[in-house]
């Protein structure tokens, strides 16, 4: 018997790799393709419904156009520097951050205080819970008309309801509260917190209901009071409902527009005027389709670089964790 018969049959490697390959193709295939079928549809009516009117609102903002005629007067950057020496735009976007800034000051701390007290052992706490998210549901068309009719202070009502209950405690002269220039913003924030404070609360409840018993639980051991506690162990861990809660503020005052337009117009004398309402009272309504699709463009890109700088600055760490623990 000689070496070779000892040895045993060679092996070849050959076919293997090959194999694998074409595995390895059909898997990939295979992804793209479940990809393709589940985000496809996506994709397909972001671009339709998001990319493409910002493309063509841009690309209208360089005409004077009408909204019917052909597309023939091309006007170049005249529609933006029109909009920008516009000091009625310049209290619009003035309008739209006191709305930021007063939500984030005002609307943020409440709706916690709100949430730690409701988070508290209470009768009827389902029932409080659904009464306060009732403003929210409602539509803005039933809450703006309602608010209106509350408020109204001119014929044919000489006074509405509010002015009616506050004349009945003593107080004679109210405020005009949707006619007077240095009141109607404060009187449209008011509303806006009754309407979508409801979703704040929620938001906090939620992230409440994540944090861990035993830490309340150890803070008790160590003699902390009820206040301590919240401070240092419970508005800590909120962090990232907070900053999610402060994120989508933000966005909807940037883009407020249906519950100004249907209590006010904008009025009085462009007052409580938005950038959204700009857009339509002088773009849609009087037909100037090309200016309109300016304020649209500036509107666009404010709301976008306010995101990336908040999402670069304030949800990094969220990102980063939620990543982190993907991981994992």
């Amino acid at each position: 018997m000689t070496a070779l018969d000892t040895a045993g049959p060679a092996v070849t490697a050959g076919p293997a790799p090959i194999r694998s390959t074409k595995r390895s193709a059909r898997r990939n295939t295979r992804k793209w393709g479940e990809i393709s079928l589940f985000a496809g549809p996506a994709v397909v009516v972001y671009v339709l419904f998001v990319l493409l009117p910002v493309a063509l609102a841009a690309y209208y903002s360089f005409f004077n156009w009408n909204g019917l005629g052909p597309l023939d007067r091309f006007i170049g950057l005249d529609n933006y520097a029109r909009l920008l020496a516009d000091p009625v735009f310049h209290r619009s976007v003035a309008n739209n951050f006191f709305i930021i800034v007063m939500s984030l000051v005002v609307q943020g701390p409440l709706a916690i205080l709100v949430a730690l007290l409701m988070n508290r052992p209470l009768r009827f706490r389902g029932l409080l819970r659904a009464l306060i998210f009732v403003p929210y549901v409602l539509s803005e068309v039933t809450a703006g008309l309602a608010w209106q009719i509350l408020l109204q202070s001119v014929p044919p009502m000489r006074w509405g309801p509010v002015d009616t209950l506050l004349r009945s405690i003593g107080i004679e002269n109210p405020p005009a509260w949707l006619a007077d220039p240095d009141v109607v913003m404060w009187t449209m924030f008011a509303i806006l917190t009754w309407k979508y404070l409801g979703l704040a609360i929620i938001l906090m409840l939620a992230g409440l209901s994540g944090v861990p018993e035993e830490l309340y639980e150890a803070a008790a051991l160590d003699g902390a009071g009820w206040w301590k506690t919240q401070w240092y162990i419970t508005v800590p861990l909120l962090g990232p409902t907070i900053r999610i809660w402060a994120f989508l503020s933000i966005i909807g005052a940037l883009q407020l527009f249906d519950m100004v337009w249907i209590v006010t117009g904008g009025g009085p004398l462009n007052a409580s005027s938005t950038m959204a309402v700009y857009m339509v009272k002088n773009g849609l309504n009087v037909t100037q389709i090309g200016y309109g699709s300016a304020v649209a463009v500036v509107l666009f890109l404010i709301s976008l670089v306010i995101a990336l700088v908040y999402q670069r600055f304030a949800l990094r760490r969220d990102l980063a964790g939620a990543i982190t623990v993907g991981v994992r």
